[in-house]
Formats: C-alpha cells, structure tokens, sequence
C-alpha cells in the first residue's frame, strides 16, 4: 500500500513539474540573420522586423550561449511587439523549437 502511494505521488508531483515551463533571456530575432542582431539596438530591431516582415522566421537566441531556437506558430503572436528585442521568455522546449508561455521585457 506505501509503495503504491508512493508511486502515485512521484508520479503526480512529475507531471505537476512539466506543467511549469523552463525560463530563458535572450533575443528575438529572424532565421536569415540570427546573431548579428544581438544589441538590440535600433538598427538591429529595424532589420528583424523587416526581414520577418519579408517572410523569415523570428528566432529566439538565448543569451547564455547563443543557442538559436525556432519559434512555434501557436507563439508567432506573442513575439511580434518584441522582434530584436531582449526579452525573457517561458515556456517549454521541444526539440529546437519553443513554445512560449509569456514574454517580456
């Protein structure tokens, strides 16, 4: 009966766990430029918004390690306003692709 409650709980306080998302800070930027546009600056967020704009995907690159992820489409939405911005972002990882819970400034 206590291994069987214990199961249970390990195996609810698992699921629990995955229903919270990872944490990361870095930049949103497009698939054709990806990191020349890291500072963030007017230049950069002109060029990210005009490449996206042009049909190039927005990225997310994490500050730590420049580790360029794809953006789901369900996420498209939320990273428009932020496009060449520093942001930080939740959400989970499936792959290279993220799917992004909040995002902010």
């Amino acid at each position: 009966m206590k291994k069987t409650l214990f199961a249970m709980a390990s195996l609810l306080a698992c699921s629990a766990m995955s229903a919270f998302g990872a944490q990361w800070t870095g930049v949103i930027s497009d698939s054709m430029c990806n990191v020349k546009h890291l500072d963030s600056s007017d230049k950069s967020i002109a060029c990210v918004k005009s490449c996206v704009k042009g049909g190039d995907n927005a990225v997310f690159i994490t500050g730590a390690d420049n580790k360029i992820y794809k953006i789901d489409k369900a996420s498209m939405d939320k990273v428009q306003p932020h496009l060449g911005h520093k942001v930080t972002i939740t959400g989970t990882l499936n792959g290279d692709t993220v799917t992004i819970d909040t995002i902010t400034m």
